[in-house]
Formats: structure tokens, sequence, C-alpha cells
């Protein structure tokens, strides 16, 4: 795995431990935007693996869907959660207050988990992540 790919991924752990965090303490439109950026950087560590980056965000979801998930390199179900993931993102952080509901939130979440471990399942695993440091009491 290249250090570009290892830290996209790290940055999708990051992400997802983020939205897990943001969705337990009643933060679900957050919840959804961090669990949306978990699965971009999964899109985009993927798109580096062929050596493609993009600066917006809706060209890496159309390559990512072009080249991985209509190809059969990853199900095709992961385009549609990047996708939807996207929408829900746009919702949690520009739409007025509760545009995301908890459930909404946690299915976002969910799918940004699998994301993670069909990266981690083509592109090799990482080591266990660091826990974070803890503040002083």
């Amino acid at each position: 795995m290249s250090p570009d790919v290892r830290d996209l991924i790290e940055e999708a752990r990051d992400s997802l431990a983020a939205a897990r965090t943001l969705l337990m303490t009643g933060y679900p439109g957050y919840a959804a935007s961090r669990a949306y950026y978990a699965m971009f950087y999964v899109a985009q560590a993927f798109l580096e693996t062929a050596e493609m980056a993009f600066s917006k965000h809706t060209a890496v979801i159309g390559a990512f869907g072009r080249e991985f998930a209509h190809t059969g390199k990853v199900p095709a179900e992961f385009h549609r959660f990047l996708l939807d993931a996207f929408d829900a993102r746009l919702k949690g952080d520009y739409g007025p207050r509760g545009s995301i509901s908890p459930g909404e939130a946690e299915v976002q979440v969910a799918r940004a988990q699998r994301f993670l471990e069909v990266a981690e399942g083509a592109l090799g695993r990482l080591s266990p992540p660091e826990a974070p440091p803890q503040p002083e009491a």
C-alpha cells in the first residue's frame, strides 16, 4: 500500500470515528457529514491506486463509479452509498437544523463502516488505529 493510500484510509478511519462520536452525542447532521467524508476518502484511496486524482467531490464520485463500481471491482451498491452520503452531507451541513434524523445518520455511519471494510479487504488492512490521547483530569 502506498503512503498516499495509507493516509487516505487513515483519514477515513478518523472520519468514521468522529461520525460515531457525533452520532452518540446528539449531532446526527454532523455525523452524516463525517460518514460521507469517510466514504469519500475511501473512494479517493481506490482512485489513487489507479493513479487518478480529482479536486472536485463530484469528479471523485463519478470516477469511483465509472472505474470501480460499474466495472465490478467493488460492489455497485457502494457507488449508490457514496451518492446518497453526498446528499446527506449537504443536508447535514447546509440544511435546516434537524434535516438529518438520528436514524438516517446511523445508516450513513453503518455504510461508511462497510465502505472502509471493503477498502481494507481490497487495498490491504492497516494496523489497528492508536487510541486517541485522553485529556488529563
